[in-house]
């Protein structure tokens, strides 16, 4: 596949088929990190950070503890 180099605003652009993005599983709105490696540009799809609340929804909102740590009495000299 053969893509051309185009302009987009102050910068440039290339358009990849939806063929090519769906064998990868590249999405609108994806994040991709780029690396230039002996003179050629690597994409490479990024993990999406999560929100908080999206990894406290794995777990049914508990975020924990999930139970009470039972200390024992005081020793010394520390104070509760």
């Amino acid at each position: 596949m053969i893509a051309q180099v185009k302009s987009w605003g102050n910068s440039q652009g290339i358009r990849l088929p939806k063929d090519v993005l769906d064998m990868v599983d590249i999405r609108v709105n994806d994040f991709l990190s780029v690396d230039v490696v002996d003179g050629n540009i690597i994409l490479r799809k990024t993990v999406k950070h999560r929100t908080l609340e999206e990894r406290a929804a794995e777990f049914d909102g508990k975020i924990g503890p999930y139970h009470e740590y039972g200390w024992d009495k005081p020793v010394g000299r520390e104070r509760w």
